[in-house]
């Protein structure tokens, strides 16, 4: 029984590291592009890695926050971010690659936020809100950082990726399939509809009345 319950603990750890690399390297690629120095690079990495997990504990009360107790996190983000600035040069397409490490740290943080809101014995509709924090929080700190115009505004595909990922879990859960196996293809779910929203070009409508 002990182990049952330490494996998804881990997994669900090792998944937030992804989230927290991919966001990472999303934000030193913005920041390096906007020529930012070293530690403006670390900073804004460390804001699109953390600042979504950082709104969603303080929302739900869980203190103290998770890269205080666990300083893996500002590690990671560091060296990650520290190593991407050496090899900067190696990523001629930075709006491709930014966007390929955005949506796996959208679904990465995503299924954690949910999760975390699930632990705690939240709605579904708290806990879908924690995942779209978790998820999009971060990359808005990066851009409105950077000067960009966040990409969650632009009527992207984005937190309606997050969404559907979550309504997906819930759903499997009300068909009675495993924790892990919803876990997984929530995750899947949320990086295929944001990859296919970029490959297609697909945008969410603006709604205008008519004068």
């Amino acid at each position: 029984m002990a182990n049952d319950l330490i494996v998804p603990d881990i997994l669900l750890y090792l998944l937030d590291m992804v989230g927290v690399i991919a966001c990472a390297i999303a934000g030193t690629l913005l920041a390096q592009h906007k020529g930012l120095d070293i530690s403006g690079c670390i900073l804004v990495s460390m804001v699109n890695a953390i600042g979504g997990g950082t709104l969603r504990d303080m929302a739900l009360d869980r203190h103290p926050l998770f890269w205080m107790t666990d300083i893996n996190y500002l590690i990671v983000i560091t060296v990650t971010s520290l190593i991407l600035q050496m090899f900067f040069h190696l990523y001629h397409k930075i709006d491709n690659a930014l966007k390929l490490f955005d949506a796996i740290g959208l679904a990465a943080f995503s299924v954690i936020g949910f999760q975390v809101a699930m632990a705690q014995d939240m709605s579904p509709v708290i806990a879908i809100m924690m995942g779209v924090w978790t998820a999009v929080i971060g990359g808005l700190l990066r851009d409105i950082i950077c000067n960009e115009i966040p990409l969650v505004l632009q009527r992207e595909i984005y937190i309606t990726a997050s969404i559907a990922g979550s309504v997906t879990y819930l759903f499997l859960q009300y068909l009675g399939f495993p924790a892990g196996i919803n876990e997984s293809i929530m995750l899947l779910v949320i990086f295929a509809v944001r990859m296919l929203a970029l490959r297609f070009d697909w945008h969410l409508p603006s709604i205008r009345l008519v004068d």
